[in-house]
């Protein structure tokens, strides 16, 4: 009982971010000097450092030293940075290779932090998310530019539009078509409709974004749970919320429209190494290991969270009818906005800025009102929420803390062949990106991993898809995807149960598109 007061849980979270801080810092041995185009930098300290620079680094501008003698006062960045401002070379910057930099270092301390107020929930979840940019500042992490800017990025922009569509479809009436048709065919059966409407949007996903999907089949199941009488934090709210959100990430990895993980993966790929993923591609590579994955991850959640039989949907014996005028303008708008999205490959358009006219458009036809969106769109969830995650995500990176975690666990699977180097990369994916957004954990890990590709003799294509798909079991945290957040907004299950759930469905997710690739891109010629 005393460990469940909320009082005791703050000081503990904060006595854990302090031990962090107090642990020593490893400094490492190699470092990497940026714009030092003369090497008059590397001359300065070449009796204590040797060049180990590869060709690429040199084609980037970038110089990496190794320490001689790593136990010497003289082999640190604080040494490398002293003579740099004596020969007030400004424009050079010196970072950490394989050692933790002081930023990173307090930013690790923030993230345990936080970790633990996401898991715990000693205070409103959106709370702690606004706390994200708060505690980068003050521990002087990020600037304050830095630490709020995400929390209007363009991708909470697009997840606002797809929790307003979804508003647009409950007021216009085709959630209730939509449920109706579902329970006439799944009977009244709680089982059995959950299990219809969590697989079907769950491939659904695979071409339309996770978060539309999630949003979409949770505004249609809330009344019909409402109406069963359904207890929130019940183990049947649980089975039924948890579901969606575990479905639609894991169909989201099934084409490149899916997720923004996917873009981000296939454009990283083409930038490094000129290879090209296109739209069929990805469907053929990744949308067998999206098929397989939904089922099993609804499956999961129902064994965790197994749902009292007792509880009855209603039925609806009268027919929908045709769809009214209200239910065209809507599907009409909606639909058009998904034709953009699909292609933005033509038009180039962000899918915020059209995601955004399609918002307009529903209020300039009448559909929605200014009002509806201010009454039922969850604010805290959409900014604070998905814009901490994206926030911390990018404090990872640029604070050097990922380049470090990267150092210390990719030597291990160095030299394996390609199967121990995609597990690898596959795993350290999965748990990275319930740190940050899975956009971001792509973007932040496919540039470390494709030189390691390449010096294994390994097709980088294999790491862009890995990290693609990987990065869709964010299943651990609230704010790892953007379908956790949006089914945790509704208040039906806590943190905690998340977290337990996928502690449980993430490996065996993961040992499911690893026996995909082995198998099935074995059979394409991949690998």
């Amino acid at each position: 009982m005393f460990l469940k007061n909320k009082g005791v849980q703050l000081v503990f979270a904060i006595c854990l971010g302090i031990i962090v801080l107090l642990l020593p810092r490893p400094e490492g041995t190699k470092f990497t000097i940026t714009g030092d185009e003369r090497d008059t930098a590397f001359q300065s300290i070449s009796q204590h450092f040797t060049n180990i620079s590869t060709e690429r680094d040199i084609a980037k501008g970038v110089i990496k030293v190794e320490a001689i003698n790593p136990a010497g006062p003289e082999c640190s960045a604080d040494f490398i940075e002293k003579r740099v401002a004596e020969l007030n070379l400004s424009e050079i910057e010196v970072n950490y290779e394989d050692g933790l930099s002081p930023r990173a270092h307090r930013f690790l301390a923030v993230l345990v932090l936080l970790i633990f107020l996401f898991v715990a929930e000693p205070i409103p979840l959106e709370i702690t998310a606004i706390c994200i940019a708060v505690f980068l500042v003050i521990m002087q992490v990020a600037t304050v530019k830095e630490a709020w800017a995400p929390y209007m990025h363009p991708v909470v922009v697009f997840i606002m539009c797809c929790l307003i569509f979804a508003i647009s479809l409950d007021k216009a009436g085709i959630t209730v078509r939509l449920g109706k048709f579902i329970v006439k065919k799944a009977g009244t059966s709680v089982t059995k409709f959950t299990f219809i409407i969590a697989m079907g949007l769950g491939i659904s996903s695979a071409f339309m974004h996770d978060a539309a999907a999630c949003a979409i089949g949770i505004v249609t199941m809330l009344p019909l749970m409402k109406a069963a009488g359904i207890e929130p934090h019940s183990k049947t709210a649980k089975f039924m919320m948890l579901s969606l959100p575990f479905a639609c990430s894991c169909g989201g990895m099934g084409s490149l429209v899916g997720g923004g993980r996917c873009m981000v993966a296939a454009a990283f790929l083409k930038e490094f190494t000129g290879l090209e993923i296109t739209f069929f591609d990805w469907i053929m590579y990744c949308f067998p290991a999206a098929l397989l994955c939904v089922p099993v991850a609804v499956l999961i959640v129902y064994f965790v969270y197994r749902p009292n039989p007792e509880y009855k949907l209603p039925q609806f014996d009268e027919d929908s009818g045709p769809l009214t005028t209200l239910e065209k303008k809507t599907l009409i708008i909606i639909g058009i906005s998904f034709a953009f999205w699909l292609t933005k490959g033509f038009h180039g358009i962000h899918y915020s800025v059209t995601g955004m006219l399609g918002v307009a458009a529903l209020i300039l036809t009448g559909v929605l009102k200014w009002e509806d969106i201010h009454k039922d769109l969850e604010w805290g969830t959409a900014l604070f929420i998905f814009g901490g995650g994206i926030s911390l995500g990018l404090a990872m990176g640029y604070s050097g803390a990922a380049t470090y975690f990267a150092s210390l666990f990719f030597p291990y699977i160095q030299g394996g062949g390609w199967l121990l180097l995609f597990a690898g990369v596959g795993i350290f994916g999965a748990l990275v990106t319930n740190a940050m957004a899975n956009v971001a954990a792509a973007a932040l890990i496919l540039p470390i991993v494709i030189p390691m590709a390449e010096l294994e003799g390994v097709d980088p294509t294999v790491l862009a898809l890995c990290l693609g798909t990987a990065t869709s079991f964010a299943m651990l945290l609230v704010i790892g995807c953007p379908p956790n957040a949006i089914a945790y907004s509704y208040r039906q299950f806590k943190a905690v149960d998340l977290t337990r759930v996928g502690l449980v469905a993430t490996p065996i997710l993961l040992a499911i598109l690893i026996a995909v690739a082995a198998v099935w891109w074995k059979i394409l010629g991949l690998v």
